[in-house]
């Protein structure tokens, strides 16, 4: 991609020929980007900001009740869009600290974040000034850049440039501090920049060469796979069209879940690892070409790195870093998918006839190891809801293009082992940082950014103690959002993770929680669902609330009893990593433990 300064001519401005603050530059420059909304919580150090963005007729503040939920709020504008970027208005020192649980998640992600706080003055010679504080230090290691300006005529300039290096390369999170004498007093301002788009890269120099190798190595292969992350979410349609063509199984990480639609005969689900479920595992045991793309081979969709890659791996990635880092590449590719992976769909086309025999043939088994998954979850009897019929009847229930959110916790395994996932961008979940908390406010700014489409957020009873306070800014906006807490009592991932190697819970136990107060604080409806029988009129009702606008709490009490497959799958494969001795300790002490009670 172009530098910003080969992108922005000194010819491409408006004259302004007057007075004006920082303020007002800020609010320019935010109404020149694709921004729609903005979200944080007002202080003395950006009061002068808030009024501005008041006056702006295509820019709307957010009031959070916590930055954190303001950084979630924005993580999920960007993911549930192509272009826009969700961006932070915050005050400085504590608003930074409160927020960058939700910036540390966008920058381990991948995700673009433009963050705006105010700052301390920089007119008077005082020290010692409130919220004074190194942010650029306190945020270096979880964003891309940041600025601290000193002059009205950097703040346009800056905020386009800043917008440029959130989107361009690998998407983070930006920072800009504004001063606030810079946001108070005017200055004369003779004229301001135009914002000049970013485009896609240029293809790297020998990048043709590869691409025609990568074709080649899939022609030949006997059982090619493609492993599809969140870089693949926006070539959906060409990852189609080659795993169709080559007749290939299509695994997705967590986060690349919308990357390829759950109903396709050749989706098989998250990994491809003794972590995946029996359509992954089995379509993927014995292949001997992989295409992956958008994927670092991550913890988590490798099942805590347990799964087997083939050596013929063909990995495209937008980040330099990132192939071979885990697992060789024989054929590196970098690059932006939505480049490559149309280049390299051509190629494979004129490399070979599409694979109609092996495609039924792969296909067909999918189709049977799918089925009998169900039915294993289907056998599971409990007085409790099944996790298996709650998503069966909330995916009959949604629309085919609804955006789900998850949290962290054992209710994101089960959505990714359970729940289809049929459009593009339609599927958001904390990944790599992993933070609790995440659901409800990125439901709710999913929701703001595409108030045509049903969104819900599917949450666990732990997750949702940390954010859910956010559903008083979704009454306050009418932004009618769904989330069902899966209620068990309990940090289930974690407690069923210390339950195999300890048989015991230490700390997991979150005691009574009464969900209906919540939702009566909150403005949000309340409904329960206690079993089976009470799913389809309990989603129902929680569906028609939010597309009256108001927001919905539902309270399921699921049924937890059942491992999913990740989890069991990820404590083997640790397990299998301890030295001999400990591997023993570990497994004698949980026998002994089971035995003694």
């Amino acid at each position: 991609m172009a530098t910003p300064e080969a992108q922005l001519q000194p010819t491409d401005s408006i004259p302004i020929g007057g007075k004006r603050s920082g303020a007002w530059l800020v609010r320019y420059a935010l109404e020149q980007l694709p921004v729609s909304h903005t979200f944080g919580i007002p202080g003395v150090h950006n009061t002068e900001l808030y009024d501005e963005l008041n006056s702006s007729e295509r820019i709307h503040p957010v009031l959070v009740t916590h930055e954190c939920g303001a950084a979630f709020m924005a993580d999920a504008i960007s993911r549930t869009s192509q272009g826009e970027i969700g961006v932070l208005a915050i005050v400085p020192a504590a608003g930074i600290t409160h927020a960058m649980s939700g910036i540390g998640e966008a920058y381990l992600d991948g995700i673009p974040m433009l963050i705006i706080s105010g700052g301390t003055r920089t007119d008077v010679p005082f020290g010692y000034q409130i919220h004074e504080l190194d942010q650029q230090a306190l945020l270096a290691n979880v964003c891309k850049r940041s600025w601290r300006l000193s002059a009205h005529t950097d703040i346009v300039p800056t905020l386009f440039e800043a917008y440029r290096t959130a989107m361009s390369g690998v998407p983070g999170p930006v920072f800009v501090e504004v001063p606030v004498n810079l946001q108070l007093f005017r200055e004369h301002i003779a004229s301001v920049p135009v914002f000049v788009p970013p485009t896609l890269p240029e293809l790297a120099p020998g990048i043709e060469q590869q691409l025609d190798a990568a074709a080649a190595m899939l022609a030949v292969a006997d059982k090619p796979g493609l492993f599809v992350g969140w870089g693949a979410v926006d070539v959906a349609e060409d990852i189609r069209a080659v795993a169709e063509h080559l007749g290939a199984p299509v695994s997705t990480t967590l986060q690349g879940l919308s990357a390829f639609p759950g109903d396709h005969p050749l989706h098989t689900g998250m990994g491809f690892g003794p972590a995946a479920v029996p359509a992954a595992h089995n379509a993927f045991k014995d292949c001997d070409c992989m295409l992956a793309v958008g994927t670092r081979f991550a913890e988590i969709p490798t099942g805590s790195f347990g799964c087997r890659v083939p050596e013929a791996l063909i990995h495209i990635d937008i980040d330099p870093a990132v192939p071979g880092r885990n697992y060789p590449a024989q054929v590196p590719l970098i690059g932006d998918a939505r480049v490559l992976v149309p280049m390299l769909r051509q190629r494979i086309h004129r490399a070979t006839e599409p694979h109609v025999e092996r495609r039924k043939a792969v296909s067909g088994s999918i189709a049977v190891d799918k089925r009998d998954y169900r039915d294993e979850w289907h056998k599971h009897r409990s007085p409790r809801v099944n996790p298996l019929r709650f998503f069966e009847a909330l995916r009959k229930q949604l629309a085919v293009d609804a955006i789900v959110t998850t949290d962290d916790g054992n209710h994101t395994f089960l959505t990714a082992e359970l729940m289809p996932i049929l459009r593009s961008r339609s599927f958001i979940s904390p990944t790599d940082f992993n933070c609790m908390g995440y659901c409800v406010p990125a439901t709710i700014g999913a929701k703001l950014a595409n108030r045509e489409r049903q969104v819900v957020g599917i949450a666990g009873d732990g997750a949702f103690l940390m954010t859910g306070m956010e559903l008083l800014p979704a009454t306050v906006e009418q932004a009618g959002v769904v989330i069902f807490v899966l209620h068990d009592g309990e940090l289930s991932q974690i407690s069923q993770g210390q339950e195999i190697p300890y048989n015991r819970k230490t700390c997991t136990q979150l005691g009574e929680i009464r969900l209906a107060g919540i939702a009566q604080a909150t403005g949000a409806r309340y409904i329960s669902i206690d079993n089976n029988d009470d799913l389809d009129e309990g989603i129902r009702l929680a569906l028609k609330a939010a597309d009256g606008g108001q927001s919905a709490v539902v309270d399921v009490a699921i049924d937890y009893s059942k491992r999913t497959r990740f989890t069991k799958g990820v404590v083997g494969t640790v397990l299998k990593r301890f030295p001999l001795g400990d591997k023993f300790r570990f497994i004698g002490r949980a026998v002994t433990r089971r035995v003694t009670g």
